[in-house]
């Protein structure tokens, strides 16, 4: 899974990191930052972008095939 920010549209509230903390955190400007994005299966990369209140995040599968947005 290929899992980016969208630095622009992160506006820092956090949902992803507390959804897949493994996978997500917030940096020292309070944007989001993929750790790792085989910390979390695909179900949990989904819904962690699905509840992004900015939609900032997109997932791609390893062929680069968007699965969301």
């Amino acid at each position: 899974m290929i899992v980016r920010i969208l630095r622009s549209e992160c506006c820092g509230n956090g949902t992803c990191a507390e959804l897949a903390p493994a996978v997500f955190a917030l940096d020292s400007k309070n944007k989001s930052v993929v750790l790792d994005a085989e910390a979390s299966d695909r179900a949990k990369l989904l819904e962690a972008a699905e509840a992004c209140p900015c939609s900032a995040i997109v997932v791609e599968d390893d062929d680069g095939n968007v699965l969301f947005p």
